[in-house]
This record gives C-alpha cells, structure tokens and sequence, in this order.
C-alpha cells in the first residue's frame, strides 16, 4: 500500500470517529476506537496463522457463503476432537489464540445484522484474549474499555445499538484499504495524533508530536552509526522510562530496522496509556518477545527489574528516549535522597521533578550510550537544587548537547522546550548548542518542524557545526564562567546585529542634501521674483 493509502486509511477512520462520537469526550472514544482496530489486527494475523497451519484442512472462505461464519469457524465445528491441540499449537506459533465467536469476522457481522449479543460477545471476547489468550502477554490489555459505560448508552440495548453502529462503520472503512500491519499500525499512529490535538493539555500524557520524536530517534540512532561506513550497528537494547503510547520507541525502531534492536523497554504510569502502547507494538508487528512495557511509577522506581543489585545482572541500555511530564511535582523522601540514581547528584526540587526523570534515564544508560530527553527550558537555568545537579553534570562531561525548540509544538503545552543530550564517556570538551527556536512553520493550532528544519538540526549535531545565529561549541570554561548557566541565548543568539552607521558619511550626505536645497530654493525664488511674486523666506 503507497503511504497516500495509508494515510487516507488514517483519515478515513477518523472521520467516522468525529461523527460517530458526538458528546462522548474524545479519550473515551480514542479507547473504543483503537479497541476495535487493534481486535481486527490481531483476528487477521490469527486466522493468517490458522490458515498456514491447517494447510489444506483449512475451509475454502470462497464455499462457505455470505453467512458470517469465518472459515475457522466452520473448521471448529467440524473438528471439535481436535480444537484443543490446535489451539495448543497456535499459542507456540501465533503466540495467542482468538476463538472463532471472537475474530472480528464474527463481531463485524454481528454488529451489521444488530445483533442483540454483540456487547456479551464483545465482553466475552475480551476477557478470554486477555486471560486465556497466552499466558501474561495480553493481561488486562482491555482492562480500561468498558462496555458497559452509560457514556454508550443508558440501557443494554442502547449500548449494543451503539457499539453495533460503530463497529459497522469501522468495518465498512476497513474494507477499503489493504490491513497488513505496517498499514493498520500507521492508522493507529495517525488516530493517536488525532486523538491528541482534540486532547489539547491531556495529550501531553501519551503522545510526542511526530516531528520532535524524528529529532529524539535520529541521534540516538546516528549514535549507533559505525564512524567510517555511515552502517548502523545493532542496538542491543532501548528505553523510554515514560513511553506513553509507544510512538518515540516505535520511532526509534524504524530507523534502525525490524531486526535493529535486540529489545524495546518502556514504562508508563497511566493505565490506559500502558495498554495503548503495548497494542501500538503489537500492531507494528513487534513480537511479545520483543518488547516489554512496564506498568509502574518511574520516580519511585517500582520495576523490579530495574532495582536489580548485582551490577553484573543490573540492566543498562544503549540508548534512553524520554519526553517526561514537564515540572511534574513529586514527593522527593528522604529514602529516596540515598537512591543509587540520585546519591551522587542530589534531589529534584518538589515543584519540579524534571532533573529527577533525567537521572533516572541517565543511571541506566551503557557508558557507550547516548540520552536524548525533551525538557522544559527551566532545567537550562533554574538556580537551587537543579543548578547543583545540572552543575555536577557539566563538570562530569556527561552533557552533550543542548537543542532549542520553537514554542507551541505540543499540543499539551506552548512553551518552548529543548533536547538534552548526555553521555556518560563524551568526547569533546564543549557542549554544543543548537539555538533552532525561530526555525518553524506555523500551523493553525501549532507550530511545525518541517523535514528540512530537522535536516538541519540533525546535520549540525552530528558534525557538531557552528553557525552564526544557530549552533556553536562553547567550552567548559566559558559555562564555568556563566555559572554553569545553560540557557542557549546566552550562547547562541539570534538577534540580528544593528548595521554600524558611518558617522563622518552620514554628515557630509546630510551636508550636501542642505546644498541641494538651498539652491532649489534660490532657484524657485528666481521664478517667482520674474513673475513680481513675493520670495520664499
């Protein structure tokens, strides 16, 4: 499918989510919606699988007729001896099972005839993936969709009426478009964005705008890049403490490739959040094995893998991805000031825990990593316990890079934010400022990163450029000077200087102007005395 298919597939679904959706608010609906995609991915990579499995067993879909019974069906209702080892093989080779009542094929016709069961079947449907499906992988991965809200409806009927017709056109807007997953997973993708812009403030809980996740992943991955030949290394591992919906790790695992990361590892605190992200892998055909989520509060550290002691069993990451709540207050204990990540560098303030994110990040990060994070300017300057850790950083050359942004990027907020990049063993002595904050195009709600704008931004990190007006190496002891004050403008300005006016030239054209004008005068009063006429004085 050509991307103009796949971003009209985009399109065409949220056009029946805005009409479909009337009163009910835009983050309840977003959860129906992406329910619904994500069962009819998972039904056509099943009954894909069954097909391949069943060889020739498997019932002709062209002999069973318009009845709505899949093909899978009929095979269980001709084989009911044998479903149990069938099922048994499709969770060693599909990794999940769905049963034929539950594949989209049954629910997308239910849904057209009105079928007054569809919801039960639905809620059935739901709790077996979840439970029964295979082992932990789907645990409560619908846990947040509740069918039984009155935000669907008061009654039973009005509810399984209202499911019916949404089902009905999703199916209806499905069938007009290739659904393999790269297609459905950009669909998705696009639907989220969607989803975000209606979200205003709360988007920033699960979405990273597109172009700003293009800046993050390409220096992590530029990074993973041999020196000589330009040829990308395998990244054994990456991690985004606050993944939200996934979308800045998917990133990150597109350019690298399908094969480009051993593992992908996000946390994510929000519970309907987690369980989008977690179907936003899947339908980017990324492998249970391949990624783990973690459900869980990234400042206290709950993650039991992450509290591993034994250094040689401790995970680290090759990169680290993050765009945290910005100046999010927490609860900094004392327990917590004796925390291996924050020992050595002191605690965020209460107001603001962006210094306590960033550590968090920061002490999981290889030696040979690289931490890209977007924070608000505030951590660039602000005195007290952040300028002591931002101090500690600096002297430790763990600071890389500081990148400026416009303002109003995100939908959540319309400060301006930046990119910090760290490494725990850099290189060069500077830090590198990028001072890109009047380099957009304006949008009708937000601002836009166009590709050439990104271009640049990448381009000047990676050969670490200077610019006038837009990017320049400051040494150490230049910052040390400023008080280890990071803030890009006083480093990197983007005021156009005033043209020097030559003085002495000014005067003598101002000289010769008068001479001009008095000898027009003298002129004009000539005319005037030839026609008897009073002179100018």
């Amino acid at each position: 499918m050509t991307e103009n298919n796949q971003a009209q597939l985009g399109k065409t679904l949220w056009t029946i989510a805005d009409q479909l959706r009337g009163a009910m608010n835009a983050d309840d609906f977003r959860d129906y919606m992406l329910a619904f995609l994500f069962l009819r991915y998972l039904s056509d990579n099943y009954e894909q699988a069954a097909k391949k499995e069943l060889g020739r067993d498997y019932p002709n879909p062209n002999a069973i007729g318009n009845g709505g019974r899949s093909s899978l069906s009929v095979w269980y209702a001709d084989n009911p001896g044998d479903v149990t080892a069938f099922e048994k093989q499709m969770r060693l080779k599909a990794h999940y099972v769905i049963r034929p009542e539950h594949l989209w094929t049954s629910i997308a016709h239910m849904a057209r005839t009105q079928d007054g069961e569809l919801l039960n079947t639905l809620q059935a449907g739901f709790k077996y993936i979840e439970n029964e499906s295979f082992q932990s992988a789907f645990s409560g991965l619908f846990s947040e969709i509740n069918l039984g809200s009155d935000k669907l409806g008061k009654t039973y009927a009005d509810r399984n009426a209202k499911l019916c017709t949404i089902i009905t056109k999703i199916a209806e807007g499905l069938a007009e478009f290739s659904t393999d997953s790269d297609t459905l997973g950009d669909a998705y993708e696009y639907l989220i964005g969607q989803f975000a812009a209606g979200s205003g403030k709360k988007a920033g809980e699960f979405y990273t705008p597109q172009r700003i996740s293009d800046i993050l992943s390409a220096i992590v991955t530029l990074d993973s890049q041999e020196p000589k030949t330009g040829k990308r290394k395998h990244l054994a591992s990456v991690m985004d403490f606050a993944c939200g919906s996934g979308s800045l790790l998917l990133n990150v695992r597109k350019r690298m490739g399908p094969h480009g990361i051993g593992k992908i590892y996000g946390q994510e605190k929000n519970i309907t959040t987690y369980n989008l992200a977690r179907m936003n892998m899947l339908l980017h055909g990324v492998k249970d094995s391949e990624f783990e989520i973690y459900h869980g509060d990234t400042l206290t550290n709950d993650w039991d893998m992450l509290r591993e002691t034994n250094p040689a069993k401790k995970p680290y990451f090759d990169a680290v991805v993050a765009n945290p709540p910005f100046s999010y207050r927490w609860e900094p204990t004392e327990a917590l000031g004796e925390d291996v990540r924050f020992k050595n560098y002191g605690l965020a303030p209460k107001s603001a825990a962006d210094f306590a994110f960033l550590l968090h990040g920061f002490h999981y990060l290889k030696d040979e990593g690289v931490m890209a994070i977007i924070l608000p300017h505030g951590v660039l300057f602000r005195g007290g316990a952040e300028s002591k850790i931002r101090t500690k950083l600096l002297e430790d050359g763990h600071i890389d890079t500081v990148i400026g942004l416009p303002a109003n990027l995100f939908y959540s907020t319309g400060i301006p934010v930046c990119i910090l990049v760290l490494k725990k063993c850099k290189k060069p002595d500077d830090v590198l400022f990028i001072n890109a904050a009047e380099h957009f195009e304006k949008g009708k709600r937000q601002n836009v990163l166009s590709d050439e704008h990104i271009e640049i931004i990448i381009d000047t990190y990676k050969h670490r450029r200077e610019e006038d007006r837009y990017s320049r190496r400051v040494e150490m002891a230049e910052i040390k000077e400023n008080g280890y004050n990071l803030n890009i403008s006083r480093y990197v300005s983007t005021a156009k200087l005033e043209v020097e006016i030559d003085l002495a030239a000014t005067h003598q054209e101002l000289v010769q102007i008068e001479d001009e004008i008095r000898e027009a005068k003298d002129r004009h009063n000539d005319f005037l005395e030839q026609l008897g006429l009073e002179p100018l004085p």
